[in-house]
């Protein structure tokens, strides 16, 4: 299959364009900062490309964050619709930030979306990923939460911290973070590409989401360190900007269609998948989709 692979050279689109060349797709990478490629000819689409949300916001970054992927999903689209030979799949990112704050309440795909900015740029973008159904696409949105692996995602800026006896739960600790390691969103996104039954929301997220607290525990125990000083809120609020509120949103997502597609999991439990990431002994999984026979 010939795949174009948008936001390809980052810490997720590197892993899929790497896992997309091991089974024997053809990949082109369309960067936004980059040469592009036309969708022409092309058999799928996967999506990735995006400001990083995980800096300090202020009104500019905020206009970037909302702009590449808004603009840059209706953009992609457009081009899609342009081609003579169109390709037949779009798998877009999105993210839980569209489920808001919403305390200990049990999130699936059916959950309606919640309010805040993080919440409306996801159904914008949604938006203009599900335009390309007008254009014969059959298109899959994958809602990530925080991505635990090695040299980047969510443990690139916490695990230095922990290591420096710096670590501690955010604020009261009580928030559910809806965790995942690479290896099961690459693998999700996979199986999407193989399989003509998969589309609409998928949360891409572990079956066993856990509180910021709980996080925190399991992760000094990983690194060997105490976890001693808990970040109030207005640290946060200091370092982040307007981010620094939402690292306090709890949002207790679970991943009902993947499980109601019998999708297994290759690290269901944290302290396991934190083990493979930052243990002394790792082992590399099994590069076929993952799914019960």
């Amino acid at each position: 299959m010939k795949c174009i692979v948008t936001g390809g050279t980052g810490f997720l689109g590197a892993r899929i364009v790497d896992r997309l060349k091991q089974n024997g797709h053809q990949v082109a990478v369309w960067s936004r900062h980059g040469t592009n490629v036309s969708p022409d000819g092309f058999h799928a689409v996967i999506h990735l490309a995006g400001e990083t949300v995980a800096q300090r916001w202020n009104p500019e970054v905020k206009r970037r964050i909302r702009e590449s992927r808004k603009q840059g999903t209706h953009a992609l689209v457009d081009a899609i619709a342009r081609a003579s030979d169109r390709p037949r799949i779009l798998l877009s990112t999105s993210a839980i930030g569209i489920y808001g704050d919403r305390g200990d309440e049990i999130l699936t795909e059916a959950s309606a979306p919640g309010r805040g900015f993080l919440a409306d740029v996801c159904k914008e973008w949604e938006s203009e990923a599900d335009r390309a159904q007008d254009f014969g696409l059959r298109v899959a949105k994958f809602r990530i939460g925080f991505v635990l692996g090695r040299n980047g995602g969510a443990l690139a800026k916490m695990v230095p911290a922990f290591k420096c006896f710096a670590g501690g739960r955010l604020g009261s600790g009580k928030q559910w973070m809806p965790w995942i390691h690479i290896e099961d969103v690459v693998g999700l996104f996979i199986h999407a590409l193989n399989n003509e039954s998969v589309s609409g929301v998928w949360n891409a997220t572990s079956p066993n989401p856990v509180r910021n607290a709980d996080f925190t525990r399991e992760l000094a125990c990983a690194v060997h360190r105490p976890a001693l000083i808990p970040v109030p809120p207005f640290a946060l609020k200091l370092a982040f900007g307007e981010l620094g509120q939402h690292m306090l949103d709890s949002a207790r997502v679970t991943p009902q269609a993947a499980q109601a597609a019998n999708y297994r999991f290759l690290h269901p439990k944290l302290a396991p998948a934190l083990n493979d990431l930052l243990g002394k002994t790792q082992t590399r999984p099994n590069s076929r989709a993952n799914f019960r026979s």
